[in-house]
């Protein structure tokens, strides 16, 4: 859906990247090496992107790290526009819909981070969680995003990123 718009693969990794979670951030050889493309390509599209204000890049030691500008007036619009086109507005209402007492559902792992690896993690903390519905759930929502949808049920490894998706009241 958004990679018909947005046809440069390049721009929609770094999108995902920075825009998932504010606190991802990157720098040019890094960013190659996490996407497995040349540094001429990152740096084009890195360019267009601070230039249009998308993002914003700073010195730190000998290297430019880049990170989603918070304060430009369609942060929270990009934000929301990444995050339904992975697809985690409908993980989150199909895993509230029958699944039991939820307290919390995260993303964590790749996504987290930033890296389109086709992979989403969703960890969901709860009571009474119906384990059964949940890895339906995963199994239709892995078909309907054509993504492999990997959950964590009441897991008590603390993943190194986070983003809280829901969080009971």
């Amino acid at each position: 859906m958004l990679d018909s718009i947005i046809t440069s693969k390049t721009r929609l990794k770094l999108l995902v990247k920075f825009f998932v979670s504010a606190t991802n951030s990157g720098h040019l050889r890094g960013l190659a090496g996490e996407f497995e493309e040349s540094t001429n390509a990152i740096r084009k599209e890195l360019n267009q992107l601070t230039d249009a204000g998308y993002l914003n890049k700073q010195q730190a030691q000998n290297k430019v790290v880049y990170k989603a500008n918070t304060s430009h007036p369609l942060f929270n619009s990009l934000q929301s526009l990444i995050r339904s086109y992975l697809g985690l507005d409908q993980i989150v209402e199909y895993l509230l819909e029958r699944t039991g007492k939820v307290q919390e559902i995260s993303l964590v792992g790749d996504y987290a981070a930033g890296i389109d690896s086709g992979i989403i993690e969703v960890s969901l903390r709860g009571q009474e969680l119906d384990e059964a519905y949940v890895l339906q759930a995963a199994d239709k929502m892995a078909e309907i995003l054509g993504k492999k949808i990997k959950m964590h049920i009441n897991s008590t490894n603390h993943p190194t990123a986070e983003i809280v998706l829901y969080r009971e009241g």
